[in-house]
Formats: structure tokens, sequence, C-alpha cells
């Protein structure tokens, strides 16, 4: 069981960040926010997705002017992401987003700095402080020659202060690299010197295998020393997978189980059944089955009689195959056998009984 870093809680509407609560799946748009929608068809389908926060860019006054509009017609908390300008934080602020993400020390003067987050004061709006290690301030850049860890930490701890001056504690912090080991060794460094929740991510993670790959394993590493009160996998291109890699690393570290997770042997020489095309189609057929298991389920395709009936009697639901046909197990009890040709439609029909039940 993993125990996580004690924090404060933060709330996007009624959606908690914090280590009272189960850790929080986000995404980004990567839709034009003023074109309103297909920004809200993209969230629509994060949310079927799972995604429970949402972040857009809001580079100019178009995009801030089309947040209510967005807002009113999405279900999730809407995060505004905004940069250098602080009139774009007042007017997101004006339109009833959720949640701003900035960095204080860039957005304008100590007045200014000082009118977003009285705004954010008066509508109980918390404010996400941002430190990336390609954008970390010249002055700390200097200092230490290069991105690092302790600059990361520093910058981080600047925008805190200045936000702390004003009597802003609603805050939660992000520090992301994409040196996986940079971005631990950030967090390990902070954790015990703020009590604010942490949004954890590996920054420009990449593409495909490699970006799931790459940040499966900085954020297994973090969630795994309790660090991570909500988190975004950043890929690049379509964000639901984003969303889909983010449950899965959730999943296998215990730490949330939504939708349905299956598990399959790797086949070897004792395997007689066909077991890569069966398992391919019972992940295909599941799908739209995910978003009714808020709790989870397990299902497993197992392909021999030497781990398989072990395998499947642990699961909700599981087959464990022999020659050209499979006992069927749900909740540890063998159910019936079933011929080759019939074990994905009958998973099928079982998943939508326990479904109904």
């Amino acid at each position: 069981m993993i125990k996580r870093r004690a924090t404060r809680s933060i709330f996007y509407q009624d959606v908690g960040v914090g280590s009272e609560h189960p850790i929080t799946v986000q995404s980004m748009t990567n839709t034009k926010t003023d074109q309103i929608d297909k920004t809200v068809n993209q969230i629509k389908d994060l949310e079927r997705a799972g995604c429970e926060i949402i972040r857009t860019a809001v580079p100019d006054k178009e995009a801030a002017l089309a947040l209510r509009q967005i807002k009113n017609k999405i279900n999730i908390p809407l995060i505004a992401d905004i940069h250098f300008d602080y009139t774009l934080a007042l007017k997101a602020v004006e339109q009833g987003v959720d949640g701003l993400r900035i960095n204080p020390g860039n957005i304008g003067s100590k007045k200014e700095i000082k009118q977003v987050v009285k705004a954010c004061q008066a509508k109980q709006i918390p404010i996400r402080i941002g430190v990336n290690s390609g954008s970390i301030e010249r002055d700390i850049l200097n200092k230490y020659g290069r991105p690092t860890a302790e600059a990361m930490v520093e910058s981080a701890l600047k925008h805190v202060e200045i936000l702390e001056e004003l009597n802003f504690y609603n805050t939660i912090i992000s520090m992301k690299s994409t040196d996986v080991l940079m971005t631990i060794k950030a967090h390990e460094i902070l954790g015990d010197k703020v009590d604010y929740p942490f949004h954890i991510g590996i920054t420009e993670a990449g593409s495909g295998r490699e970006g799931i790959i790459k940040s499966s394993i900085g954020l297994a590493l973090l969630l795994s020393s309790g660090y991570g009160d909500t988190l975004r996998v950043s890929l690049t291109g379509d964000p639901i997978q984003e969303v889909v890699t983010a449950y899965q690393i959730l999943k296998n570290l215990k730490l949330r189980n939504r939708g349905i997770t299956v598990i399959s042997c790797p086949t070897c020489g004792r395997t007689e059944v066909d077991l890569e095309k069966i398992t391919v189609e019972v992940k295909r057929r599941i799908k739209k089955f995910d978003k009714y298991f808020k709790e989870g389920l397990s299902v497993a395709v197992m392909g021999c009689a030497v781990n398989g009936p072990g395998e499947a009697r642990e699961v909700d639901l599981g087959i464990a195959c022999g020659k050209h046909n499979g006992l069927l197990f749900k909740k540890g009890k063998v159910i019936k056998k079933v011929r080759e040709e019939e074990i994905v439609e009958t998973l099928i029909e079982e998943i939508k009984k326990i479904r109904s039940e």
C-alpha cells in the first residue's frame, strides 16, 4: 500500500485535490480555445474517457472570452492556462473558470499580481504554480548554470512566496521536466518544505510508445514515493491517450481502479488456443463498457493450465484455456467450459450481466 505525502485539500468545484482525495486525472485540450464547438467536443470526449479536470490554453483575449461558453457546456472543472498577461487571468476569472495555471512572477507587476490574487480569493479559485525546466527564470538559471532540480524548487518557492505574501494559500504546485530523474529529485527536495498538493507529470514526454513508457516510468516512481495528488500524462497527439494511460498507471499501482483491466499471459509452447487473437478481440469489445465500472472490473484471459486457473480464480471474471476450449471463472468459481470460438462472446455476455447486477 502506497503511503501518500500529507497535504492540504484544494478544490476545483467539488473535485478535491490533496492527500485526503483520490488522485485525479487531468488533460489539456489541443484545439484553439476560441473555436468553441471543437473545444467543447474534445472535452466531452475526454470526459467520457474519464478525464476529471481539463485545462485550456488562453493565449489571447478571444480565448479568454470563449471560456464562459465552454464552461457552460461541460461537466468537469475548467482551468485556464495563462502566461505573461495578468489581464487574461482577470478575464478568465470573470468568465467563471474553476482554476488558473499561472506563474505569479511572470504575469505582471506586484500590483497586477495582487489584482489577480484578489479576484481568485473572492471566488475561491485555486492557482496552480507551474514550473517547467524549460522556462526557469533567467536569474535562477544563471545561478545554477543550467536547469536542475534545485533550480526548479527555487523557482517554485519564489512563486509560492509571492502568493503567501498576499495571504493566498489556495495553491497547487507542479514541477515538470522532460528529464525523469530531475523531476523526481525536485519533488524529493520540495516535498518536506510545503504542504501544498502536487500536480505531477513528465513534460514533453513525446508521442506514441516512447512517450507512454517515459511518462509511465516517471509517474510510477513519483507516485510510489507518495508524491502526486493530480496528474497529467503529457503526450503528443490525441489527449484521449493521456487519460487512458493515466488510469493504467494508477490501476497498476492500486491507486485508482476505474474501468476494466484485462490480464493476459505472454503465451508459450503450452498454449493451444489463439490467445493473442482472443485477447485483442476482448479488449476491442470491452472498450464501450469501461465507463460503467467506476470501481473497476478485472478480467483474465489465460492460455494454459499452469498459471491460468490461479489467475482466473483471483479476478472478477476469467478464462483459463486448454486444448481449443476454456474454463470460465466468475468470482473464483468455475461456471462452465466453453469452446475456443465461444470465448470472446461468453466473456462479453458475462460482463454485460455484471454491469446490470
